[in-house]
């Protein structure tokens, strides 16, 4: 249990820092470059799974070394799609449904989108002898 506190207090970290590399990216490119909003959300996220993932294989998870570095990066490439649309759905709904303000449903969709990621990452990445 207190590997698996260690190992969520990591997540956080890492989590937090794409957030703010994901965040900053959103809002220059909407603000300052006046790219639309989903555009920025897909091209923020998509650098930040990259940072997320040299981050999660080298400081969070105990990746599997019995499977190779291709097959763990298209797994984590494959989630991190799936995050990216349901980043994408929750962004229209929150945005154009509801007029809430970009940011703020960044934010919300971030917290959701962190749930499944550290479910799927610890499932499919990491050695099946660290169950904790």
């Amino acid at each position: 249990m207190k590997k698996l506190m260690l190992q969520l207090v990591k997540f956080g970290g890492v989590g937090f820092l794409c957030f703010l590399i994901d965040f900053a990216i959103l809002s220059l490119l909407t603000e300052a470059f006046k790219v639309n909003y989903l555009v920025s959300s897909a091209i923020a996220f998509s650098v930040s799974v990259v940072v997320n993932y040299v981050l999660s294989v080298v400081f969070v998870f105990d990746v599997d070394c019995q499977n190779n570095k291709k097959r763990n990066f298209i797994l984590f490439v494959f989630f991190s799609v799936i995050g990216l649309i349901l980043t994408e759905l929750i962004m229209k709904l929150g945005v154009d449904i509801i007029s809430w303000d970009y940011r703020v449903v960044k934010i919300a969709a971030t917290a959701i989108i962190m749930i499944y990621n550290f479910v799927t990452r610890k499932l499919f990445l990491e050695k099946k002898g660290n169950k904790n």
